[in-house]
């Protein structure tokens, strides 16, 4: 069977609170990802609960409009252990969101008294076969998430 996700860790030199304060922040979510993909929130309220919706601009070279919108769905939220969430698409006309089946996953360890193992999975299992048309998984390499845990260590650590 393929394998059909990715993870990445990293140590970062702060508290899980610190870390996972960066994480449900929307605004910081660009930053995080570093490759200019993730533009800038359309809901910036911080993420407190399960099911909620966080829209996010994004941007990319092969998708038919450049830029388009997400709206993710927080599936896990754990403070300050775990946050997860799904991208979806939602329909102009109905509103209503459709998922393709991939998920983002933060898990944070304590290690210490002020450092943090955080492992990022990106898990494309659940993939619908009409998003594995369109979509090559996975659409980037692990180097994509060990660039993002940089950032997010960047960020968790700054003064």
């Amino acid at each position: 069977m393929q394998q059909e996700q990715m993870t990445s860790k990293i140590t970062i030199d702060a508290t899980p609170d610190a870390v996972f304060d960066v994480l449900v922040d929307p605004t910081t979510h660009a930053a995080i990802d570093g490759t200019g993909w993730v533009r800038e929130p359309l809901d910036p309220a911080r993420l407190t609960d399960a099911g909620q919706f966080f829209r996010m601009e994004m941007y990319h070279e092969n998708h038919p409009d450049k830029i388009y919108e997400v709206a993710n769905r927080v599936e896990t939220i754990e403070p300050p252990h775990a946050i997860a969430w799904k991208p979806g698409t939602g329909s102009p006309e109905t509103g209503e969101v459709g998922f393709g089946g991939w998920m983002w996953r933060y898990d944070l360890e304590a290690v210490g008294p002020s450092q943090t193992t955080v492992t990022l999975t990106y898990d494309w299992s659940a993939a619908t076969p009409e998003a594995r048309e369109v979509i090559q998984f996975p659409p980037f390499g692990v180097e994509h998430l060990e660039r993002s845990l940089r950032h997010l260590s960047d960020l968790a650590t700054r003064p």
